[in-house]
């Protein structure tokens, strides 16, 4: 079915400093309110291409939020409580805001509307604390997913660690990765993103940084050197559009480099998370870009 919905407004500033992160966040319209968690992974150790401190720590501190993040699945150093700390402290966030592990005492089950693959996400049990939630997703690519954005931030980040398990089976098991279809495992993806999307409601805001556009995600203690060069920050109140804008602005880029991440991107047809997010009624891949600069 084709989607009449009318296109999304999606922000766009190519300045990443501290005060383009809040005059995007500000161009939104959708102030941030009462108990605020910012999402964003804060990296692997041994990783360098997060979010660093120094660029999103005046938005964090304006919100008054705290940082937001789930247990792996695959163990790493983010796998225990106490090793995820560590890697926060160690990457400088917690000397910039409170740090909530979501899942260090367990997980809650969130309904998904319309999913074909699972019907329910599981979260850490600790979301239900949040009234508000910036997303604040690195774009990248992603070994498995092709690209991460938005909506692997909502999906696979807030999964608890057996909820990873769920949606890398693609809903087959909360305790074997197994080996889903591709299409199968980026749809599971999507769903889990509707689930969230659909308990904050309102409540919930989109930002998406691109710098540091490695091939690989932020969960690779290893990850490749990037080949593209930065391109700006990307803000919008619809996940789909965002990430399909952000997608857009790699294949726009007169940037040579470009080619390591779109053959990432297409290789694992990474761009199917979106058009299932669409198809479940998230958003719109429609969208009209206005740039604050």
């Amino acid at each position: 079915m084709k989607n009449t919905q009318a296109p999304a407004t999606v922000y766009f500033t190519r300045t990443i400093t501290p005060e383009s992160l809040i005059a995007i966040y500000r161009a939104l319209g959708r102030e941030a309110q009462g108990r605020v968690g910012i999402k964003l992974s804060m990296g692997e150790p041994g990783g360098h291409n997060y979010l660093k401190p120094e660029l999103i720590g005046d938005l964090v501190r304006l919100t008054g939020g705290t940082f937001v993040d789930s247990n792996t699945a695959y163990g790493g150093g983010r796998g225990t409580e106490a090793d995820h700390r560590k890697a926060a402290c160690d990457h400088g966030f917690t000397a910039v805001a409170p740090v909530d592990i979501l899942d260090a005492e367990g997980e809650m089950e969130l309904p998904v509307a319309g999913g074909v693959h699972i019907k329910s996400d599981l979260v850490g049990s600790h979301l239900s604390r949040y009234d508000f939630i910036v997303n604040l997703s690195h774009f990248k690519g992603h070994m498995m997913g092709g690209f991460g954005g938005a909506l692997k931030n909502m999906s696979i980040g807030f999964a608890s660690s057996r909820g990873k398990v769920r949606l890398h089976s693609a809903g087959a098991s909360d305790t074997d990765w197994g080996d889903p279809k591709q299409d199968d495992f980026l749809e599971t993806m999507a769903e889990a993103a509707k689930a969230v999307a659909d308990y904050f409601g309102d409540n919930i805001l989109y930002i998406s940084v691109m710098n540091n556009l490695s091939v690989d995600c932020d969960c690779d203690p290893n990850p490749a050197t990037p080949q593209m060069g930065d391109v700006g920050i990307l803000a919008s109140l619809d996940p789909v559009a965002l990430d399909r804008a952000c997608a857009d602005q790699v294949y726009a880029s007169s940037d040579p480099g470009k080619t390591y991440l779109i053959e990432r991107m297409e290789s694992r047809h990474g761009i199917h998370t979106v058009e299932h997010a669409e198809a479940l009624g998230m958003g719109t891949q429609q969208y009209k870009l206005v740039s604050i600069d």
